[in-house]
This record gives structure tokens, C-alpha cells and sequence, in this order.
């Protein structure tokens, strides 16, 4: 049963017995709307709170004392049923108001840190237990869940808070890394992330951020009465200064409904491969001769080493088809992947390849195709990255990529038109307070940890 049905049939049974004088046994429970609502018009029940209204006699009608109320927090490893007993609600009672909450929300899928609200009806006299009500919660910001004692048993229902868009801008300078200062500066992970994909085509995040250069972004994000944020929304621009260049990518939906991001010319960011597949690591060896850490003499490098910790996660540098993944001698753990008839790419000394990842599957471009290691001949942790055009290697820093799709004609124009007002929006918003932009998702991987 919905909350608005639960209201308007609390009403009704109140109602008869404010009319008739007739009580239905001595004490009558029922869900009514706070003591702020003097009369009883289901349309303007927007309160998620339950009450009691009692009668000691059929002549006596008042609402009886606020309800006790007990916060509850869920520790890591408890159950409802856990923390019901706890608070010595009694198991029947207990076992009957978990079962209704399975209609609309998985006991199973309480959190560690959410605040459960029981209520108890106060005693009456000394040889009274206090009455077991019901309880809320609020799984996430944008719903409150609630199980309610009725004449029939516990009914559970729930309250979807309305939400609204709200477009954010954020900038700051980079001290110490684009992901560590995006973050002080309140973008949120998942924005940081797409930000960085979808700039990694045109720049080297492992050589070409230095200290000083500067990030601006705007994105959405949905937001419930109170403020709190319940979700992101799509990042619409982005830009980033290195030095005396700012690359500035826009956000943009073409007529068919693809929506992808392009530089101020038209031209999609998107080329056939990143410029690294890994992020936050080092350059440690170039491609070319070199002396060899472990055979001690000069030999040629047909990639580069990217050096970082094990387990880093690495993407496939673009779509495509993988035509090995498997032990392949000197490099260890190898995955080798083939984008076209043109390009291939191979990933070697990886602690462990992706699940999923073997001959014949499809990745799509930035897809986890495995794991930073020391498998095979290598004396640390590190990726050894090459590319290969038709199945020779080349330098992957150096090799020309194909640019993506260009706007053309009318659509091309739209473009223009949309960027400027983008642009005209970047200039007029302030600031986000990055303390109060947080991300749903990044409070849950947080718990997680």
C-alpha cells in the first residue's frame, strides 16, 4: 500500500470514530498526520512521521503523548533483526515489521552508518512495556522508507523526495596532482574521471601537468530540498591550462542523439587511442636503445615503461578485438589487443589480466584490461606499453592517431551556437563550496572501504 493510501485509510477509521464516539477496544493505533495538520485533508499529508492517536474512553479524544523516539545506527555486520532486539522490541513484533519492509525496501541492503528511527508508544503505567510503533529511514537523500504499526499489522511505505538540477562550476590550481586538487576544489570522483578520459586523447597526464597549471569544470548535479547532492549529472565543459595552452572541450548531443565531447573546432576528442592507459603513474623508459636492467648490455626497447605500484588498473588504450592474453615468455602476463587493420596495442608484466579478458573478446576504449606487476623478466612493478602499426612497433609517444568525427553544416553550427552559451554560463556561475558538493557515490565507495 502506498504512504498517501496508509494516510487516507487512518483518516477514514479516525474519522468514524470522531463522529460515531464508538472505539473499537480500548486503544486504537493509527498512522495520522503530525500535530501540525489540525484536520484531517489527506491532500495536504506530506509529513513522513507516524503518530498514535489513543482514546482511553469512547468520550476522550486527544492525541496522546509524543511518541518515544529511539536513533538507532547500523554497525558494520548488523541486521534489522539485530538491532530490533537490541532495542527490545519483541521478536513477533520485530520478525512482522522486517517481513513488511521486504514490499519496499531489502533489509539486506542497509548500510553501515545509516540512522534507523524507532518509535515506541510511552507507558501508560508501571506495568506497562512501552509499544512497539514503527520505524524510518532514509536509504539514500532522495528516499525515506518507514514501517508503520495499523489495526491489521506493520505496513511499510516509502516517500521519493523530489529533486532538482543544479549546474555546478569548479576551478582550481594543480599542486599536486589534477585528481588530488579537482577534489579539494569539490568535483566530484566521477566527474575528475571523465574529465581526465575524456582530455587523455591530447594530453599526457603522466608528463605534461606541471605545478601551477590550472583545471576549470561545470557539471550537473541533482540535488533534494535539504541541499544534499543524490546524484551527478553530465560534465558540459571542461578546461585545462598547461603552460600558455588551455585545451577546452565542450559537451555536446548531435541531431540522432550521440552525445560526445569536441575541441572548439567541431572535431571529436575522441582518437583511436589514449595517449597512456594508465593512470597516475610514471614515465620510466622511452622507447629506443637502452641498456638492460637485468642482461646488462644494449638492447632495443620497442615500448615504453610506465612505472607504478602493483594492481594499478590498466585500460585498453582503444576498442577493439583481443587477440592474445596469456604467459608469453619474457614479458609475463601479456595482453595484446588489435584496433583495426592498422593498429594494435600490447600491455606486458601484468600481475593479473582482467576477468573476461581473452582471445576474441571485445573491449571498448578505457574497459580494465588488467593489472600493473612484475610477472616475467622485469625487476619492479611497472606496464610495459607498446604500439604496433601493421604489427610493427612504433613510439608510442610519437606515433600520428587519427582524429575523430568533425561537425559539418547545420549540425556544426548548433555546435557553435550551444558552446557559446556554455561558455556564457561558465562565466556567470560562482564557485562551487566544495563542502557542500559531495558525490552519493563517493560516500558509498567510501563505506565500501
Amino acid at each position: 500500500m502506498t504512504r498517501g493510501g496508509l494516510y487516507a485509510r487512518s483518516f477514514a477509521l479516525c474519522a468514524a470514530v470522531l463522529l460515531t464516539g464508538m472505539v473499537p477496544g480500548s486503544t486504537v493505533s493509527s498512522r495520522v498526520p503530525g500535530p501540525d495538520v489540525k484536520t484531517p485533508d489527506i491532500e495536504q499529508q506530506n509529513s513522513a512521521r507516524a503518530y498514535v492517536l489513543s482514546y482511553a474512553t469512547p468520550d476522550v479524544h486527544a492525541l496522546a503523548p509524543e511518541p518515544v523516539r529511539v536513533a538507532v545506527t547500523v554497525g558494520k555486520g548488523d541486521t534489522l533483526m539485530a538491532l530490533l532486539a537490541k532495542a527490545q522490541v519483541p521478536r513477533a513484533e520485530a520478525h512482522e515489521a522486517v517481513q513488511a519492509l521486504r514490499d519496499v525496501f531489502n533489509p539486506k541492503d542497509l548500510t553501515a552508518g545509516t540512522n534507523i528511527e524507532l518509535s515506541f508508544q510511552p507507558k501508560r503505567n508501571d506495568d506497562e512495556d512501552m509499544s512497539f510503533l514503527g520505524l524510518n529511514f532514509e536509504p539514500n537523500v532522495e528516499r525515506l522508507v518507514s514501517v508503520v504499526k495499523t489495526w491489521t499489522g506493520f505496513e511499510a511505505g516509502q516517500v521519493q523526495k523530489p529533486l532538482s538540477r543544479q549546474t555546478v562550476k569548479a576551478a582550481g590550481t594543480i599542486h599536486s596532482s589534477l585528481y588530488q586538487d579537482a577534489v579539494k576544489a569539490g568535483v566530484p570522483a566521477g566527474v575528475i574521471v571523465e574529465m581526465i578520459r575524456a582530455l587523455s586523447y591530447d594530453v599526457d597526464f603522466q608528463r605534461d601537468i606541471q605545478p601551477n597549471d590550472k583545471f576549470a569544470v561545470m557539471f550537473d548535479r541533482m540535488v533534494n530540498d535539504d541541499g544534499k547532492t543524490a546524484r551527478i549529472g553530465d560534465m558540459s565543459y571542461a578546461e585545462l591550462t598547461l603552460g600558455s595552452t588551455t585545451h577546452r572541450i565542450y559537451r555536446f548531443v548531435t541531431p540522432d542523439g550521440i552525445a560526445d565531447y569536441y575541441n572548439g573546432k567541431g572535431e571529436s576528442v575522441r582518437k583511436a587511442l589514449l595517449k597512456t592507459p594508465i593512470d597516475g603513474a610514471r614515465l620510466t623508459s622511452g622507447f629506443g636503445k637502452r641498456m638492460h636492467p637485468i642482461l646488462g648490455y644494449t638492447v632495443g626497447h620497442k615500448g615504453v615503461d610506465f612505472g607504478a605500484v602493483t594492481g594499478t588498473p590498466i585500460m585498453a588504450a582503444g576498442s577493439g578485438v583481443v587477440a592474445e592474453a596469456d604467459w608469453k615468455g619474457a614479458y609475463g602476463r601479456y595482453v595484446k589487443i588489435r584496433h583495426n587493420g592498422t593498429f594494435s596495442t600490447a600491455y606486458a608484466h601484468l600481475s593479473q589480466i582482467g576477468r573476461g579478458i581473452q582471445p576474441g573478446a571485445r573491449v571498448q576504449q578505457g574497459q580494465i584490461i588488467g593489472y600493473v606487476g612484475a610477472t616475467g623478466r622485469a625487476t619492479g612493478p611497472h606496464l610495459h606499453y607498446e604500439v604496433l602499426v601493421d604489427n610493427k612497433q612504433v613510439n608510442p609517444l610519437g606515433v600520428k592517431l587519427p582524429t575523430g568525427t568533425k561537425l559539418q553544416g547545420k549540425v556544426l553550427t548548433a555546435f557553435q551556437i550551444e558552446t557559446g552559451k556554455l561558455e556564457t554560463r561558465m562565466a556567470g556561475l560562482p564557485l562551487a563550496n566544495a563542502t557542500k558538493v559531495a558525490d552519493a557515490s563517493d560516500a558509498k565507495a567510501a563505506k565500501a572501504k
